[in-house]
């Protein structure tokens, strides 16, 4: 993992944490590499009107194209269909099981 910068003071807190979330994302989702994507406005793909920050685990040929990644953000941002999301369930089953990550 490359986002591994040390200097105390340096990361605003938002890149703090999301560094210590993706060592764990990685980890637990036996990723080689991480992915973080930001989208600031509706024309950079923000569908929700508070900042936050994607955190994708990565894997070796996980796409065909590397920045396909990005397509299928941007694909799932925009489907309308509830029946293509994880469940409230199952979003808390996965938030449980990182949840031990971090006491």
């Amino acid at each position: 993992m490359t986002f591994d910068i040390e200097i105390e003071g340096f990361i605003p807190p938002i890149f703090t944490a999301t560094q210590r979330v993706g060592k764990v994302v990685e980890q637990h989702f036996q990723g080689t590499s991480l992915t973080f994507s930001i989208q600031d406005g509706p024309e950079a793909g923000q569908t929700v009107k508070h900042v936050h920050v994607h955190i994708l685990p990565r894997k070796t040929g996980d796409f065909s194209r590397n920045d396909s990644v990005y397509d299928e953000l941007q694909k799932h941002d925009k489907e309308d269909c509830a029946a293509t999301w994880r469940s409230e369930e199952e979003m808390a089953a996965e938030a449980a099981a990182l949840r031990v990550y971090f006491q």
